[in-house]
Parts: C-alpha cells; structure tokens; sequence
C-alpha cells in the first residue's frame, strides 16, 4: 500500500485498554512507526489495575476515551470479549471469534475488530510456513486461545484439540468454531497426554509462562522432538515451554512475531497506512534486547 502523504498531516490518538499493561511495547512499537511513517500519533495506556478499575467499568471508559477525541483503542485482557455487547458493528471475524482486540471510533459508532488471529497466522506462515497441521493441540480457550484457534482453522489445520483448566469454556470454543469450521475437526477436553502424542504442533495460549504468571502450561515431560511448539507470551520471548522444548529437540516459535503482526493489522485500520511489518519487528527486537 502506497503512503498517503494526506493522511500524514493527522494526528491519531489511541490507546491500549485492558489490565497489568504498564510493561507493554505496544505503545512504542505504534508510536515508533507512526513516526517514520510521518505521523502525528500518539499511543497512551489506559490500565485498569493502576486505575482501579475492572471490565465492569467498561462502558464509562468507552464513553471518556470518546469524548476525549481517541482515535480507536486496542482492547488486552480482561476486556476482549466483555467489551462486544458494548459496540455498534463487530468484523465477520471478530464475531466468529466472540473476542475484540481493536475497537474504532468513526463517526458516533464503535466498531470492532480482530487482529489476533491474523497475527498468529502470518507469524506461523511467515516463520514455520513448512510444518504440519494435521493435528494440533491448543492449551488456552479465552481470547487470546479463541484468536489461534482461529488462525489455525483457518490456515487449514485438520484436527484442533481445545484444552483449557475451565473444561466448559473449552467445550463452548469448541462448539463455537465447529459450527462454522465443521465439528469432526475440533475436539475439546482430550486427555493430554494422549493428545500430544499424535499431535503435529502445540500452542501455548494461555498466560502460563509471563513473568506474572511463570511456569508452563503441560508437563515438559511430554513434549518430544516430533512436535513444533509455538507461544503467544511475548514478555519474556524466552518462556520457560520453549526452553524446555528446544531442550527436547522441537521446533519452536516465540510470541513475538504475533505480538508484532497483530500491532500492524491494528495499526492499518487506525491509520489506513500499511505498516512496514519487518521494520516493525526490527524495533520490536530493539526494545526486548534493550
């Protein structure tokens, strides 16, 4: 997409909505190519936790972030799906999804958007383009699980087994998806153990492995080099799974490049500018070395 030097001379004002986000890079990885892009964009955090605020509180942020002239807001846990009931228009993924991650404001709607799934699946095609999907195992069934397990259908994965410490939620996800993907592919609450024994890939979606939350989310035991193990944690890159897994002899793929990926399909729709994604990656880097 060519660089619009109209759209230039804006200045945007978006935000990150959601809980514990003071250590997110999003902000400067926006803010950053806004800037070589010629942007006036400026990103801010609007954290529940220092606020004191919780998903409840979500229709009286909505209405401040509007009348303050925000631009759109991107939308972290514990508001993904809370926030849906609360917006005029959701994209045809988002509502397969039942998960929002990037909410615009135009014109007195709210209209909301998925880029996660878009964001896991162009890290996988772009990074491990050659692995196998006939059967995948996914730890995690909430937004961030909803969003891969998405990308993954969608990247014509053959079979998905959903597994999360909730075993309804990971019933409904399944449920969800097998209604517009086919049932036959998507099985949910399979013994573990089983399931990574004749699985290709597994995921890690859920918050296992950040700082905040360390550990993994599968005995380490059970991974073996036959499988490629991905993870949607970004903070740290090096999660203890993937340690283990490299150990083990697999494949591995960090939560960065989704990080990355979903930041430039947010960024496209705020600005309507195509972002640089290699660039965007190379700054990324530079701000989890640094």
């Amino acid at each position: 997409m060519t660089h619009d030097p109209t759209k230039s001379r804006r200045s945007l004002l978006v935000g990150l909505l959601g809980a514990g986000i003071q250590a997110s890079r999003t902000p400067a990885l926006h803010e950053q190519e806004g800037a070589e892009l010629g942007l006036r964009y400026v990103y801010r955090t609007i954290d529940l936790t220092q606020l004191g605020l919780e998903a409840q509180d979500l229709p009286e942020l909505l209405i401040a972030a509007e009348r303050l002239g925000y631009d759109g807001l991107n939308v972290t846990i514990p508001c993904k799906q809370a926030i849906i009931p609360l917006l005029h228009e959701v994209s045809e993924d988002a509502a397969a999804l039942g998960a929002v991650n990037t909410v615009l404001f135009e014109n007195g709607r709210r209209i909301g958007h998925n880029t996660d799934w878009w964001g896991f699946a162009q890290n996988l095609r772009r990074t491990m383009s050659d692995v196998r999907l006939d059967h995948v195992v996914l730890l995690g069934a909430g937004g961030g699980g909803s969003a891969v397990a998405y990308a993954l259908l969608k990247s014509d994965a053959g079979r998905l087994t959903i597994l999360d410490v909730d075993g309804t939620r990971a019933a409904r996800l399944a449920a969800q998806l097998g209604a517009r993907f086919g049932a036959g592919r998507i099985v949910a609450n399979e013994n573990i153990t089983h399931a990574l024994a004749t699985a290709d890939g597994v995921v890690n979606a859920t918050p296992m492995g950040m700082a905040t939350f360390p550990g993994t989310a599968l005995p380490t035991e059970l991974l073996h080099p036959g499988l490629w193990v991905a993870d949607i944690v970004y903070f740290p890159l090096e999660t203890a799974l993937l340690a283990a897994a490299r150990a083990r002899g697999c494949r591995t793929l960090d939560g960065g490049g989704m990080a990355v990926m979903q930041a430039a399909g947010a960024f496209r729709l705020f600005t309507g500018i195509e972002p640089d994604a290699r660039r965007m990656r190379r700054h990324f880097a530079e701000m989890v070395s640094g």
